[in-house]
């Protein structure tokens, strides 16, 4: 149960990651950044460490979705 509430919160934190840097890549502008910067700098930085935290996490995502779904193979060396 933990681990299906952790691999939620870092699907989320993955999925708004993305969607900022889509911001930032096609627009140039950075919600974060711009909702927590200024004096509440520490916290843009606490949300950026988060969500790759949460990039590393959904790594492991790939063992899981093999597990599920027989017909996907995942390269060995």
């Amino acid at each position: 149960m933990i681990m299906k509430a952790l691999n939620y919160v870092a699907l989320t934190l993955v999925i708004i990651g993305a969607l900022n840097w889509g911001l930032i890549g096609f627009f140039g502008y950075d919600v974060v950044t711009s909702i927590f910067g200024g004096s509440m700098f520490w916290i843009s930085r606490v949300i950026f460490g988060l969500v790759g935290l949460a990039g590393l996490w959904s790594l492991t995502l790939y063992g899981s979705v093999a597990q599920e779904n027989p017909t996907v193979r995942i390269a060995r060396h």
